[in-house]
């Protein structure tokens, strides 16, 4: 090796004549003496520069002028041979020549890549063709990440080598180190016409991939329509679960990603225990999750619930949840339109979001009050949102909320004053629970807290039957005032049980607005507007 025409920026002259293709000069330089044998800063040697090129007859005189028996599977410093690169070109000759010189039809770069996958990627007939006849080999992986000639014929859709491949004995489930089969590629980048071939070769539709995804998951994931179709068509199973916690199907990776004429196809032919089965995740959330509307209209159009089940997965109690966390707030009139069970938490949420019109439009459309495992959740949003109280804590006391529930010792050490104030007159405040009584002697004691003046006294009697009545009415009737505003009762004792006097002492006209509102159109009787005139409560 002459050491002297190794350069770091260029080749030798031999390298530069093969790589020109010059066959004049290359034979020139060969007969003077000059080595075959240089290489340039990529470990390229001239037989590299001549395959590279596709020039035959530049390899028949590098091959006859080879310094050893092994020139011809000299390696670059990516571990390609001078076969790789003829194959990559697709240059039959010059893959003749090499052959006939002794060149491994096997070898491996250092990818791993054989000549036929790169024959393969190059998409050339003639050369996978010659390949295949000299004995490469179509079985076992053919580059570092496991794929095979046929996972990349499938992939470039190149029907004839995978037919070709499939004659030689290309194991058609052969799979990858993501467990991946030609098939599965096809699905997946939408190649039709090979996954069309693949099935009739009797490729499993129903392989699944390490992580069990199927084809028919990664189909209606990527949107190819006519894929899935032919799969549906070919077998495969819309109800195989495609992950280890045994949920996700195809159905939830067309409405997550919002292919809707998929959904279309999937939702006749899904179980529906996926709906609200114990430990399932119903599809409506994967639509919530991808923000897409069409798709969750859809699936709720046919049936599927909008109440759904609890999902551990995504942290959330149902899909309004799923809303709030999202900050999809342009869902909730399609989940009230199908009739979506609204529980207490979503109130909290209206709070944390600070939501609060939202908020009393939910206790106007019946919203479950908190109760439960919730309470403590919602007591936390309550917290946060104190500040605003008047847009929210009036509504929730009117709606018929126990407020004892909301008077925990955290609660009376974080609200103002004139929360914790509006909120005792709610309550027979010489009645209540002892823990809270002490808490709130505590905190007196200990801060700046005013008590109403009044509370240092026995509630009247009219206070106390006001409670009594509320009570038995129970919530469900006092969401708004029609119920009661249709009691045989003057309209003064009316405005009493409404609370109207606490709401104008402080100042929270709105709330009153909010009680008196009625169905478009309907105005107060003439007969309640003389009795507010002359009947007065002292």
């Amino acid at each position: 090796m002459d050491f002297t025409e190794a350069y770091s920026d260029r080749c030798s002259a031999v390298g530069l004549a093969a790589r020109e293709g010059n066959v004049k000069v290359l034979r020139k330089l060969i007969k003077q003496g000059y080595s075959t044998d240089v290489p340039d800063n990529r470990g390229w040697v001239p037989v590299h520069e001549a395959a590279a090129r596709g020039s035959s007859e530049c390899l028949r005189l590098l091959v006859r002028a080879a310094p050893s028996d092994d020139y011809v599977n000299s390696k670059t410093f990516e571990g390609m041979s001078a076969l790789h690169l003829a194959a990559r070109r697709g240059s039959v000759e010059s893959i003749r020549v090499l052959l006939e010189a002794g060149a491994d039809p096997n070898d491996v770069t250092m990818e791993r890549t054989t000549p036929l996958f790169l024959a393969v990627e190059n998409g050339n007939t003639d050369s996978v063709t010659f390949l295949l006849q000299h004995g490469a080999n179509v079985q076992g992986p053919h580059s570092l990440s496991g794929w095979n000639s046929l996972h990349q014929a499938s992939l470039q859709e190149c029907t004839e080598i995978i037919q070709m491949l499939l004659e030689k004995g290309a194991g058609k489930e052969c799979k990858d180190d993501f467990g991946i089969t030609p098939l599965f590629v096809a699905a997946q980048y939408g190649k039709l016409e090979s996954l069309r071939l693949l099935i009739s070769h009797g490729a499993d539709v129903n392989c699944q991939a390490k992580d069990r995804a199927t084809p028919l998951l990664i189909a209606a994931q990527e949107g190819h329509l006519e894929c899935v179709r032919l799969l549906l068509a070919s077998g495969a199973d819309p109800n195989l679960y495609c992950n280890e916690d045994n949920w996700q199907l195809p159905i939830h990776a067309a409405a997550e990603m919002g292919h809707d004429k998929i959904l279309e196809l999937l939702i006749p032919v899904t179980d529906r225990i996926c709906d609200k089965g114990k430990g399932k995740v119903s599809p409506v959330y994967s639509a919530v999750y991808g923000g897409n509307k069409e798709c969750l209209e859809m699936l709720l159009r046919e049936g599927y619930s909008p109440d759904a089940q609890e999902c551990l997965n995504f942290d959330c109690r149902s899909p309004m949840c799923m809303v709030f966390q999202k900050k999809y707030f342009y869902f909730i009139d399609t989940f009230l339109k199908y009739g979506i069970t609204l529980l207490g938490i979503n109130l909290g949420y209206c709070l944390y979001h600070e939501k609060f019109a939202l908020f009393q439009r939910f206790l106007k459309l019946g919203c479950l009050l908190p109760s439960g495992d919730q309470l403590w959740d919602f007591l936390s949003y309550t917290i946060q949102a104190q500040e605003a109280y008047k847009q929210w804590l009036p509504y929730l006391l009117l709606a018929g909320f126990d407020p004892v529930n909301l008077m925990h010792r955290l609660w009376i050490l974080s609200v103002g004053d004139n929360a914790l104030n509006f909120t005792l007159e709610f309550t027979n405040w010489k009645r209540l629970p002892p823990a809270v009584e002490q808490d709130l002697s505590e905190y007196k004691e200990t801060f700046t807290w005013t008590p109403k003046s009044h509370f240092a006294s026995i509630p009247p009697l009219s206070h106390l039957c006001r409670l009594e009545i509320r009570a038995i009415l129970r919530s469900e009737r006092l969401r708004s005032d029609r119920f009661i505003r249709e009691l045989p009762l003057p309209a003064c004792l009316q405005d009493y049980l409404l609370y109207l006097d606490v709401l104008r002492v402080n100042s929270i006209p709105e709330a009153e607005d909010y009680l008196g509102q009625r169905e478009e159109g309907a105005a107060p009787s003439a007969e309640d507007a003389e009795r507010r005139d002359t009947c007065h409560w002292d």
